[in-house]
């Protein structure tokens, strides 16, 4: 589509909606003038204005409607939000968000994964955290779209996303309890949820506030085929044959389940009229028992609603967060310091069978094998903000503001091959069959601002600027020890232990031989924003922003040297000009264990209205991104384990509109609409990694100009509607409907590998209200219609291969299968409030 057709589209659609809106509301009468479209006072600017009187794409969701509409994540949030998704996954790994097209990662397992995708930066109250948070107790959650490193210390590539919690309140005492109980229409058991929030004033200027919540999500994933002894029992039985099956297997029900405990406490002191000060502690751990997944397409094909792996794959993960938040109010300005220290960590274990398989080192030849992986990973993060926002009644207003971060991140993986080591006769007795160990030290720093003029009482012009540097270092170490023999053969230590060993080896320069990497870069980043209040109602603006996103390490170590006598390059990562194999062409051409940054430029014309005396708002916006050295995932050459690299550039290009109208003072609705299209604008060699069947050899795809980025949909909408019924007792009934629907979805660059195009879908969730003020019950159902939708894939239909072990029984290979979304749940809610 050209830019001036897309140009063309937005405005009949724009023009179409505002029609519609505006004939539907002159049909009301005259004694409903005074209705109001609810609007959000929101701080994305640093200053608190109405979302209705801002020059930029942002979206508000209020406390009271995320507790209307029952949303429990982040992706509940975002599936009303136009212009941004989540690809959902389940609890056990991370959900990367994506905006307006932004990504070029295949969509795959998502293990290890923390920083939700890395082109949107994510705010717990003034702090940078990507956490999935539970969504209790907070005042709002903010989303901008488009590039914000010179407002917020954090860079941002596409995006922010601010969770707003409520403060300690000077004026009363708070006790609010809650509870939920719901079922899965595929689960064996029931769900329920219980919390409770808490505020307790005990001076004028001094408060306290706090909440804690526990979550018992059923699950309804089944793991039909786990095997009774891991290295014992054949994974691959006659399964015509009941009673061989049972005495190698046994299922799992619900083996999806999540048990999380979320809280916060909050302290709040304001010492003088000036200065205020809260420090809040921010905890959340859940425990997952296995995979959102669904191996219907795969070799075996099971139910819908289950998942082929071998072995249970449970998943701990804590997140912990301690923030200082200051503001004092100079009279000219208003300044804030934003401290934050934080810790990730992350315990779990992962059927590890179909990766060895496919290497094609024979493990499949021993008849009952099956290997687990065990792996750690802990980041810690110190964060400082500190800036100054102008409060003077002027014709100018400023920004300016500094950041610095320091993190750090330790991890590693333990490979488990039970029974192996006697088959084939290695000395191991604690069949540790491949370890790898990863530190890198991130630093980074910024300065940011940005200076706004009226130029007149309608128009006003604002630049921005930034400036940041970084310093990243990283080294990995992988070892065999299959292949280890004698009393001397390497021992695996604890995360904690890990941690201080490799910082001190790390301080001292890797003394003890491991690979090390580094990369650093500096550089500046402008905006231009222009806005002119056409009439009261109707504000139009235009903006040209650029964003940045820092390189990485790929977390893999990299490869020995290739000894074609015992070549032990299994999953590890080449570097430029290493030789992998015995043809005189077999050497890397690229650098697999680490990737360097990419920026975006982002043009954007949009428009808010407020229309019918303000019953109705409408707003919308038509983008266009260029994105430069943008970060693509692929595969090592060596077992094709997924990475990132960089290509050479795409772009996305698209609208967003949306609306909200007061028909009556019972009845409101809102709605959104986006359209996307991003693409590779130059051909990125090697890009998609993928087999060339029989066999499991690895393959590297060219992506070309054009070829579709995957990961999100180019058309999303989403429609919801509240109807109000007073009753005679003082109370009243409110019934909610919503409908999301989003368009097909690439799994991975252009389709290419075979990749899985997944079908569009849509959800309808309604409920029913009853409010007496002092305590609410509601009755829902989530996924109405009970529809069954896939969010992601790991691996392609090329995989669905069986092979032969040293017995000539079946090895029925199981990497393909697809991540799938909740089926129908059913559910009450009840909140009474102590005031």
């Amino acid at each position: 589509m050209s830019k001036s057709s897309l140009l063309r589209q937005t405005s009949l659609v724009v023009l179409a909606t505002g029609l519609a809106m505006g004939a539907s509301a002159q049909e009301e009468p005259s004694s409903d003038s005074e209705l109001r479209a609810q609007t959000i006072t929101v701080t994305a600017t640093r200053r608190a204005e109405s979302v209705q009187d801002i020059p930029l794409n942002i979206a508000a969701l209020g406390g009271e409607q995320i507790e209307e509409q029952g949303f429990d994540e982040l992706a509940d949030v975002l599936a009303y939000v136009p212009g941004i998704n989540v690809v959902d996954r389940g609890g056990r790994q991370g959900n990367p968000v994506i905006v307006r097209g932004l990504n070029a990662d295949g969509l795959g397992s998502g293990d290890g994964n923390n920083d939700g995708g890395g082109t949107v930066a994510t705010y717990l109250g003034e702090i940078p955290l990507f956490v999935d948070l539970k969504l209790n107790d907070l005042q709002r959650v903010e989303v901008l779209l488009g590039p914000q490193g010179t407002l917020y210390g954090a860079g941002t590539l596409g995006g922010a996303i601010r969770y707003i919690p409520n403060k300690p309140d000077f004026d009363g005492d708070l006790l609010e309890v809650r509870s939920e109980f719901s079922k899965y229409s595929e689960a064996a058991s029931l769900s329920y949820e219980t919390g409770l929030t808490f505020n307790k004033t005990f001076a004028p200027n001094f408060a306290i506030r706090g909440s804690i919540d526990y979550e018992d999500d059923s699950g309804f994933i089944d793991y039909p085929y786990i095997v009774q002894e891991i290295g014992v029992s054949d994974p691959d039985p006659d399964f015509s044959d009941p009673t061989d099956v049972a005495s190698n297997l046994r299922g799992v029900t619900d083996a999806n389940g999540e048990r999380t405990v979320s809280g916060r406490l909050a302290a709040r002191w304001e010492p003088t009229e000036w200065l205020d000060g809260t420090a809040t502690y921010y905890y959340q751990k859940s425990e997952i028992d296995g995979r959102q997944g669904s191996s219907w397409r795969n070799t075996l094909q099971t139910g819908k609603y289950e998942l082929a792996k071998r072995v249970e794959e449970p998943n701990e993960i804590t997140n912990q967060l301690l923030a200082l938040e200051l503001t004092a109010d100079l009279g000219f300005a208003e300044l804030t310091s934003a401290t934050g220290y934080s810790r990730f960590d992350d315990n779990g274990q992962r059927d590890q069978t179909d990766l060895l398989i496919s290497l094609e080192y024979s493990y499949e030849l021993f008849p009952t094998f099956t290997s687990f992986t065990h792996e750690k990973g802990r980041e810690n993060t110190f964060n400082q903000e500190v800036r100054l926002v102008s409060t003077t009644d002027s014709r100018f207003n400023w920004i300016v503001g500094a950041f610095y971060n320091n993190s750090d991140v330790t991890s590693y993986s333990q490979e488990y091959t039970p029974g192996y080591a006697d088959y084939v006769g290695f000395d191991r007795p604690d069949d540790l069959e491949y370890y790898s160990q990863f530190y890198s030290s991130l630093e980074e720093a910024a300065l940011f601002g940005e200076v706004g003029f009226d130029i007149t009482d309608r128009w006003t012009v604002t630049v921005g600027g930034r400036y940041y540097e970084y310093d990243l270092e990283s080294f990995s170490d992988v070892d065999f020890p299959l292949f280890d023999s004698g009393p001397n053969y390497l021992q695996p230590v604890g995360i904690s232990d890990m941690e201080d060993s490799l910082k001190s080896d790390f301080a001292a320069g890797s003394p003890n031989g491991t690979e090390r990497t580094s990369q650093s870069d500096d550089g500046t980043l402008f905006k231009f924003n222009t806005s002119y209040q056409v009439t009261d109602d109707v504000l139009g603006y235009f903006t040209v922003s650029e964003g940045y996103r820092i390189g990485n390490s790929n977390g893999i170590g990299v490869c020995p040297a290739y000894d074609p006598t015992n070549n032990q390059q299994g999953a590890c990562a080449l570097l430029p000009g290493q030789q992998f194999g015995p043809g005189a062409g077999d050497v890397s051409t690229r650098d697999e264990s680490q990737f360097g940054p990419d920026t975006t430029t982002n043009y954007e014309l949009g428009f808010k209205s407020t229309l019918m005396d303000g019953r109705v708002t409408l707003n919308g916006a038509v983008y266009y991104i260029e994105w430069t050295d943008p970060q693509l995932s692929s595969a090592t050459i060596n077992a094709s384990i997924p990475i990132t690299v960089n290509a050479e550039g795409a772009e996305s290009k698209g609208f967003e509109v949306n609306g909200a109208w007061a028909v009556n003072e019972n009845l409101s609705v809102r709605g959104s609409y986006s359209h996307s299209e991003a693409t590779l604008t130059a051909d990125a060699p090697g890009l998609v990694g993928t087999i060339s069947p029989p066999g499991f050899g690895s393959v590297l795809l060219d992506g070309s100009d054009g070829d579709r980025l995957p990961g999100s949909p180019e058309d999303q909408f989403a429609v919801f509607g509240t109807y109000v019924m007073p009753l005679e007792n003082g109370a009243e009934v409110a019934f909610n409907a919503g409908y999301t629907w989003q368009g097909d979805v690439l799994s991975r660059t252009g389709g290419l590998g075979d990749g899985l195009t997944l079908d569009s879908f849509g959800l309808a969730n309604v409920s029913a209200v009853y409010d007496t003020g002092d305590w609410q019950a509601t009755f829902f159902v989530n996924n109405l219609f009970d529809e069954f939708y896939e969010t992601g894939v790991v691996g392609t239909n090329l995989y669905n291969q069986v092979l032969s072990d040293d017995a000539g029984g079946p090895v029925y290979q199981r990497t393909y299968y697809t991540h799938v979304g909740a089926p129908r749940s059913i559910g009450v809610r009840f909140k009474y409030t102590f005031e």
